[in-house]
Formats: C-alpha cells, sequence, structure tokens
C-alpha cells in the first residue's frame, strides 16, 4: 500500500506509522527521518538542505520532493510505503501525484488523523519537552490548518478520515478497518 498520513502535530501520527509500517511490511518514510539522514551522511542533498536549515530558512520543496523521489526508489519501498510530512502543500502533492505517474503506481489512501486541538494541547504539554508551551503548540496548531487545510480539500474522496481520540490501540484498530486490513 501506498499511503499519506495527514493530522495536526500531536495527532499521533508518528506512533500510528510505526505499527501500521510493521503490521502492513511496508517502510515509515518521514520527512525529518529524511533530512536527518542526508545530512547526517553528507548527501548533495544534505548538504544543501543544511545550508537552509543553517540559514534558519524552510528546505524549499524541490530539496525535499528529491529526498522523498530517492527514498521511494529504495528496494524496500518497492511494495509500498507510508508517507509522513510530505505533501504539506498542494503544490507537494502534485508533485507526488507526478512521480507516482511517472513509475506506473498511485496512492492508495491518504489517512487524516483527526484530534481535536484541546487534546493536541494536552498531549503535547504532557510530553513535557521544553520548547513546547500552549502558546507555541497552538501557533503550531494554526499552521498547520493554514497549510494543510487546501491539502484536505485537494484529496477530497481519497482522504479516509480516523478519529484519532483515545487510546493507541483504539486509534489502530480505527485505521486498520478502514484499511481493509
Amino acid at each position: 500500500m501506498r499511503l499519506v498520513l495527514l493530522g495536526p502535530p500531536g495527532a499521533g501520527k508518528g506512533t500510528q506509522a510505526a505499527i501500521i509500517s510493521e503490521k502492513l511490511g511496508i517502510p515509515h518514510i518521514s520527512t525529518g527521518d529524511l533530512f536527518r539522514a542526508n545530512i547526517g551522511e553528507g548527501t548533495p542533498l544534505g548538504v544543501e538542505a543544511k545550508e537552509y536549515i543553517d540559514a534558519g530558512k524552510l528546505v524549499p520543496t524541490s530539496v525535499t520532493a528529491r529526498m522523498v523521489e530517492e527514498r521511494l526508489a529504495e528496494a524496500d519501498a518497492k511494495n509500498g510505503w507510508l508517507l509522513d510530512g510530505f505533501p504539506r502543500t498542494v503544490e507537494q502533492a502534485e508533485i507526488l501525484e507526478e512521480l507516482l505517474n511517472s513509475q506506473g503506481q498511485k496512492l492508495d489512501g491518504v489517512i487524516n488523523f483527526q484530534v481535536d486541538e484541546d487534546t493536541v494541547v494536552a498531549r503535547m504539554l504532557a510530553r513535557g519537552r521544553a520548547d513546547d508551551n500552549e502558546d507555541t503548540i497552538r501557533t503550531r496548531l494554526q499552521v498547520y490548518r493554514d497549510e494543510t487545510a487546501p491539502l484536505i480539500d485537494h484529496y477530497g474522496d481519497a482522504l479516509i478520515n480516523i478519529d484519532a481520540d483515545g487510546e493507541v490501540e483504539q486509534v489502530n484498530a480505527r485505521t486498520m478497518e478502514k484499511l481493509g486490513k
């Protein structure tokens, strides 16, 4: 299966991705992990990304898309993958669609983890990270809404909406059921 994961920060995407990845036998591909790996290995894309990050700038879509493209071409991704953190915009969704079309592939679904803001704030505050205070979290949620609302409209009928409130096992059971697994 080829799946994209959407959901606000604190919705449990990373936790669910690890479980789904193991159950379906496909890699969880997170853009954060891709950045760390490419930068750590000093790849040409990693060097380019690090220049932007060190300057306090966002890594351009073109660089992120090339990292994703290279990762999707690896052997373990041949039979499917979970993409987490890409696409974040409609432009990136269109790039992903072009990439898949060029390989004769298509997305099987877009899992949209839905959870109310107060639950997200409580979860993120409970993690106890130094950079997580209520104002920062609410700002991140607003950025997510601004960036992702158009993406939700873009995917429309391909969206698989999951109620991400509750225990990890409950959310996973709902997800696997909607995936028909």
